[in-house]
């Protein structure tokens, strides 16, 4: 599903209003966390908070900085 939007100025900062579709699609509501992210190819990923998620996250970050020259090989 590809859904588009534009980035907009609020206030000093830019931000991106989700349409409806996406915020049903991630069952999330105002107020959610979301986490950003990134992929490959100067992309984001936008995850809604779930349990657990965020110590995940920290662990994947942990362990690409401790193997990242093995990492480097491996994607050669």
């Amino acid at each position: 599903m590809t859904m588009k939007t534009k980035v907009r100025k609020i206030g000093n900062s830019l931000g991106i209003v989700l349409p409806k579709e996406a915020i049903q699609a991630m069952k999330v509501k105002e107020g959610a966390t979301l986490y950003l992210t990134e992929a490959p190819e100067s992309a984001l990923r936008v995850t809604p908070e779930r349990p657990g998620f965020e110590e995940k996250a920290r662990v994947a970050e942990d362990l690409m900085h401790r193997y990242r020259n093995a990492l480097r090989e491996l994607a050669k």
